[in-house]
């Protein structure tokens, strides 16, 4: 098969597009029915469908290709999967309580999310690239590649196991409101988001193999290296904007306020790394500055119930558990 130029010799373009208009159809059905079990699937599998098109247009499939393709399109296929399967299980996303109603408000997540979708799709997008592959290739098995591969795995596996830990010790009702401390989770408090970085993160080193190797040159050999913005972009999202910071504070505040397992909580952050594992009877005896620093547990993270607790709710809630034990 020739190989298809269409717009710019990156697909940097016709991606955008792509991504643009499925974002936006499964946008339509969300807010017209009020429907949050497709939000999440359309993310996950719009990165399935890139990676099909731009190795299809390629016309040039050689195994570097082939690989970095499938594996973005296992974690994608994997991730809505999963997702998909633990909405219809729930039933509605709470992400959107205060946005389903609001036409912009909601627009403004898909629109983050065809950002977040094209980004992340830049190592195998210009890898796929005419511009890339009008270049001889080194050979599929250099150490970048090699160390791709197991860099995947892992995070595929950790990914993917964490998510199923967390899943089924929720579902277990005798674990309502307790810490998830199983599996992954003794070493981590976030090895899922662990893994994804890690994921991300192999698949630019497999892509970036003919440049790293000099089998490409001027603007390809840039853009080759350029598309680590997309490994760094997930990695951000993730630290700074919606994983984290979502997740860390809010929850040890709401868990404070409510009294729902406060002191093993508690516990659990002095003990777990925040995100990359490590063995917790290790951690707990660490200082204070490397865990801010090396260990990536910033002040923006922490809970302080001095500083950031409702002291009124806190209040109410230790009143009404007293009315309880006197009556």
């Amino acid at each position: 098969m020739a190989e298809v130029h269409a717009l710019d010799d990156y697909y940097l373009a016709i991606t955008l597009l792509i991504t643009i208009a499925y974002q936006l159809f499964f946008f339509s059905i969300a807010f017209s029915l009020k429907f949050d079990k497709l939000t999440d699937f359309a993310g996950g599998t719009n990165f399935v469908v890139l990676a099909i098109i731009t190795l299809a247009f390629s016309g040039h499939h050689h195994a570097r290709q082939i690989v970095a393709s499938i594996f973005i399109m296992l974690w994608g296929a994997r991730l809505s999967g999963f997702l998909l399967f633990r909405i219809i299980k729930t039933g509605k996303d709470d992400r959107f309580d205060d946005k389903r109603d609001k036409f912009f408000s909601f627009l403004g997540f898909w629109v983050f999310q065809m950002l977040w979708v094209w980004t992340v799709s830049l190592p195998v997008t210009i890898l796929n690239s005419p511009n890339v592959t009008k270049f001889d290739q080194p050979n599929f098995g250099t150490g970048r590649d090699i160390a791709g591969v197991i860099l995947f795995a892992i995070g595929f596996f950790t990914e993917m196991e964490s998510d199923i830990q967390k899943y089924i010790f929720r579902s277990n009702p005798a674990n309502k409101g307790k810490v998830c401390d199983r599996g992954f989770f003794v070493y981590s408090r976030h090895p899922n988001y662990f893994g994804e970085i890690i994921i991300q993160f192999s698949i630019f080193m497999i892509a970036v193999s003919p440049a790293a190797y000099h089998y490409v040159h001027g603007g390809a050999y840039s853009a080759l290296y350029a598309s680590i913005l997309g490994p760094f972009f997930l990695t951000i999202l993730l630290m700074f904007v919606s994983g984290l910071p979502l997740q860390e504070r809010p929850g040890g505040k709401k868990r404070y306020e409510s009294g729902n397992h406060w002191e093993s909580y508690s516990e659990y952050t002095k003990r777990t790394s925040i995100l990359i594992p490590f063995p917790p009877q290790l951690y707990v005896r660490m200082p204070t500055i490397l865990k801010r620093t090396i260990f990536l547990e910033f002040p923006l993270y922490v809970f302080d119930p001095a500083k950031h607790a409702d002291q009124s709710k806190v209040q109410a809630r230790e009143a009404e558990e007293g009315e309880r034990e006197a009556s």
